[in-house]
């Protein structure tokens, strides 16, 4: 009996990256995500099931999208076009009529052979530049069988693959991750518990846990620290994570990620609240001053966009 190829929710697919990994990549975008970080930029891939989000101040009142939506969840009003929470299923009819692009899908399913179509058409790139595929999010790990299944077609076709990862995850999976994955892109945000999950909502005991795992599973590993001014820029944190990463079984390189609030827009679009939204990004000498700081630990830190 053959089993049934699982479909994935994805939010986008960005050919020829350069940022998610070495040489050049199709970045795919999973949907869904067990964190809720308040300096994240892809809040509208926070939630599993796909959406759709509503920009009043672009809708004509046209009324396009009342009339194709096959659930009758919408209707025109006074105040614009609103929609039947119970009703909506987010399928994005709506979205593929509006003239105006008022209404924005925030993810859609996708089967493995339409997202192969995609991946594999940039196999030439991909040979010249030492590139290939990353699988990002949301949490790429939430969604493991659609995961493992394309982790196992690009390696089928030769294809480089990458995991970008907030490493919350069951240990189970991240085992079957490092089989089938050839690096691993890895979140390390804030190590006192505490302020670990007061901004992003979940404890990283498993997070740490799984980084050591990986490292000690002999995966190859950069790890990724975004330094968020008055949450892990401060001399105490990047003190622990010295000792932290001096004490994996293997080195790893390290990449730090300054924070900028190039997502303020999406936060205001979605309704959202953002914590951190008076935050400045950290200062080049703050930057500098942390690389170093890194270095007493015989961590050599490279300093990312």
């Amino acid at each position: 009996m053959q089993v049934p190829v699982p479909e994935g929710r994805i939010f986008n697919i960005m050919r020829f990256s350069t940022h998610d990994g070495p040489g050049i990549r199709t970045t795919v975008f999973l949907k869904g995500c067990p964190l809720s970080c308040w300096w994240c930029h892809n809040p509208e891939n926070w939630g599993h099931v796909p959406a759709v989000v509503y920009i009043t101040e672009r809708c004509a009142g046209c009324g396009a999208c009342v009339a194709a939506c096959p659930h009758q969840a919408l209707s025109l009003t006074r105040d614009g076009v609103q929609a039947d929470p119970v009703r909506c299923r987010g399928c994005g009819a709506c979205v593929r009529v509006c003239p105006a692009e008022a209404r924005e899908s925030t993810g859609r399913q996708i089967g493995l052979d339409e997202l192969m179509l995609t991946v594999e058409r940039d196999t030439p790139f991909y040979d010249q530049s030492e590139g290939g595929v990353t699988f990002s999010g949301g949490e790429p790990l939430a969604q493991p069988d659609f995961l493992f299944a394309a982790l196992e077609r690009c390696g089928r076709s030769g294809i480089h693959r990458a995991v970008d990862t907030s490493g919350f995850a069951a240990a189970d999976v991240i085992l079957r991750a490092a089989r089938a994955a050839d690096l691993f892109l890895y979140d390390l945000k804030v190590m006192d518990p505490e302020t670990h999950r007061r901004c992003t909502g979940v404890d990283n005991a498993g997070i740490l846990r799984n980084l050591e795992i990986l490292s000690g599973a002999g995966a190859e590993i950069a790890i990724r620290i975004p330094l968020i001014p008055g949450v892990n820029d401060d001399s105490r944190n990047i003190a622990a994570v010295g000792e932290f990463l001096a004490g994996l079984p293997r080195r790893h390189p390290v990449d730090l990620l300054p924070y900028h609030d190039t997502a303020r827009a999406k936060y205001a679009r979605l309704g959202l609240r953002r914590e951190g939204q008076a935050a400045a990004p950290p200062a080049p000498e703050r930057l500098a001053a942390i690389r170093s700081e890194l270095s007493r630990y015989g961590i050599s830190a490279h300093i990312g966009g």
